[in-house]
């Protein structure tokens, strides 16, 4: 009570500095509460009598402080000090008074410094980190505001209930937080209009992993509390450790225990309004006014309560036919949605008929198919099992015959390597020569006569065309064989023409290059000797698998195409009676034949002659390739 009287005669003081609330304390409830703030926030709800002030040690003895000694300690440490204080002062001494008081300091002679003299003063600093480095203070300061900083929400409760009305957000590292509006509309009327409440406040550890704790209970009657003013920005009242500040509709209140009344300043005094007018209050004739419409409302609330009652009164008579009547609206619901479903269940019905009769039929279709495959599949069976000795008996005469066909090729090849024999040179690294004939390297042609190379040339071309022809590989660059005058033809680069405007056709001489250098540009020879190469090449690579390292190399790539060529397993076969068809017919012409020009043509020997006897044949007919300039026709 001495609290409470105490309080009561602080805030008769206070009204003159504030607005006064528009609440009457008998008006206030539940609904009224808008918000609610919490200032101080504090674990420690311990209260020291004492006010704060400076530590006490031997720097508060104020002996200690005005000692001579101390002051000339304090006068030769001359560090950079921040100045917070200007009643606390030390004195700033010229280099001559320092030698003056030196003087009189030799002249003492019991040890004792005189005292100093009344000289300039200087600000010094009363922190007592002054001198520390930023990071010193940085890091001192977050821990004092880690210290004071919570995460904190509150939760309000009523009398008879046991669960909150109302949980608020959680505010996160706060001291003095101040929580959104208050949502109560989904209370009852019963609960907005108490005008008791009981307020909770759970804090935690903003950088601790810690458990919520309740930090104060209060437990607060809307009309007993203490009126600040309508904003914090009129407040002028300390408010001490984890007040509660409640926002009502007209300001802000708080307990009176939260109450600290200061005595009002000397600098600010009360206002006092200037304005001397006397304001009119409400005439006779607007209160008979008012009063007439009291009654209206009052007999219009009678009429409509009277009203309410007549009808409740004809329901209660005619219960029973209204019930009945909503019985028969019902049964005819009833049985509409009786007859819909009934409708519904005939054309499912219906639709699930049709769908079983093309179902019916789709099996019928299905299994005539089915058993028209099965026959068919029997039938096939047969025929395969029929046939299955006879496609055997194939494939072991397919296999065969490739054996034959590979064998004889073997020995065609080996005739081929027998009537041009490419021999190498003793002492010489990759140096042969094509039937005694030495044909260098493409880099080096012209170690040779011209005559010699243009001969060797001509078997080169012409052991390529029967290679083509035997292998059944044609060449990407034909050859005409002509013996030292030979030919080959490049159907496939695109040549550039001389003119640019022209209308006449491509010359077909022009892609045909000599395999012989008299007479004729060096750079065509030597693109001719190139295209030879490349069959060389492509024969090796497409017939046989084979890569080949240098293409300049002409007679060595030459010596491995035939000996990849007559390589095989089993002895060569011997020649068939009646020749090789294939050779003859290919030859155009008919054994023993000879051209009106007197020249031989190339036939193979026909009878039971063996490999050696077609060989010289053979050679017989190519007569005079073995001497040096000869040419074949």
């Amino acid at each position: 009570m001495a609290s409470l009287s105490a309080a009561t005669s602080a805030s008769q003081q206070l009204p003159s500095r504030r607005d006064q609330p528009w609440l009457l304390p008998s008006n206030r409830k539940l609904r009224n509460l808008v918000s609610l703030s919490l200032r101080n926030l504090s674990l420690d709800t311990r209260h020291s009598g004492r006010t704060r002030g400076k530590t006490i040690d031997d720097d508060a003895v104020p002996q200690t402080l005005k000692s001579p000694a101390k002051i000339v300690a304090q006068r030769e440490f001359r560090a950079l000090e921040h100045s917070r204080s200007s009643e606390d002062l030390k004195s700033l001494s010229s280099p001559k008074e320092d030698e003056e008081f030196s003087t009189t300091e030799k002249v003492q002679r019991n040890g004792t410094p005189p005292r100093p003299q009344m000289r300039r003063m200087r600000r010094r600093s009363t922190l007592e980190w002054a001198n520390a480095t930023p990071q010193r203070r940085q890091e001192k300061l977050e821990r004092v505001t880690e210290e004071r900083l919570m995460d904190v929400f509150f939760t309000l409760h009523v009398h008879g209930l046991e669960e909150p009305i109302y949980i608020s957000e959680t505010v996160k590292k706060a001291m003095n937080p101040t929580f959104r509006h208050i949502d109560l509309s989904a209370c009852s009327p019963g609960v907005t209009r108490v005008d008791r409440v009981i307020v909770r406040v759970w804090v935690k550890k903003a950088m601790a992993e810690s458990q919520w704790k309740l930090l104060l209970e209060l437990e607060t009657a809307l009309h007993r509390l203490q009126y600040l003013g309508k904003g914090f920005d009129q407040l002028t009242t300390p408010l001490p450790q984890n007040a509660v500040i409640l926002h009502l509709t007209d300001g802000i209140y708080t307990t009176f225990k939260n109450f600290i009344p200061m005595p009002p300043t000397k600098g600010a005094p009360a206002a006092r309004a200037n304005n001397s007018r006397v304001l009119p209050t409400s005439s006779f004739d607007a209160l008979l006014r008012l009063s007439k419409l009291d009654d209206s409302i009052q007999d219009a609330l009678a009429i409509r309560n009277r009203i309410a009652s007549e009808l409740e009164d004809i329901f209660e008579a005619n219960r029973a036919a209204l019930t009945e009547q909503d019985q028969v609206s019902e049964a005819q619901d009833r049985l509409k949605t009786i007859e819909y479903a009934q409708k519904t269940v005939e054309k499912q019905l219906e639709k699930a008929r049709k769908q079983a009769a093309e179902k019916r039929e789709s099996l019928i279709v299905r299994r005539n198919l089915m058993r028209s495959d099965l026959s068919t599949r029997e039938e096939t069976s047969q025929q395969m099992h029929r046939s299955a000795a006879e496609v055997s008996q194939s494939k072991d005469d397919r296999g065969i015959k490739q054996r034959a066909n590979t064998a004889q090729r073997r020995r065609v090849c080996e005739d081929v390597q027998t009537i041009y024999p490419i021999q190498p040179i003793a002492g010489q690294s990759l140096a042969f020569t094509i039937r005694n004939l030495h044909l260098p390297n493409s880099d080096d042609l012209e170690a040779e006569s011209a005559d010699t190379v243009a001969a060797a040339l001509g078997h080169v071309a012409h052991v390529l065309l029967l290679l083509s022809f035997y292998l059944d590989h044609p060449l990407p660059y034909p050859v005409t064989v002509r013996g030292s005058t030979s030919l080959i033809s490049d159907p496939i680069s695109l040549l550039k023409s001389t003119s640019k405007i022209t209308t006449a056709p491509e010359d077909p001489k022009q892609r045909r290059y000599p395999l012989f250098s008299r007479g004729v540009p060096r750079f065509r020879f030597e693109y001719a000797v190139f295209l030879l190469n490349k069959d060389v090449q492509l024969l090796l690579e497409s017939g046989f698998g084979v890569r080949v390292l240098d293409l300049r190399h002409t007679l060595p790539n030459l010596k491995y195409l035939l000996y990849v060529a007559t390589a095989g397993e089993g002895e060569l076969p011997a020649r068939k009676a009646g020749g090789v068809r294939g050779l003859s017919s290919a030859m155009g012409s008919r054994r023993g034949s000879e051209r009106s020009d007197g020249s031989s043509t190339l036939v193979e020997s026909v009878g039971a002659g063996e490999g050696k006897a077609a060989v010289e044949s053979l050679m017989r007919n190519m007569g005079g390739w073995g001497r040096k300039g000869s040419a074949l026709r």
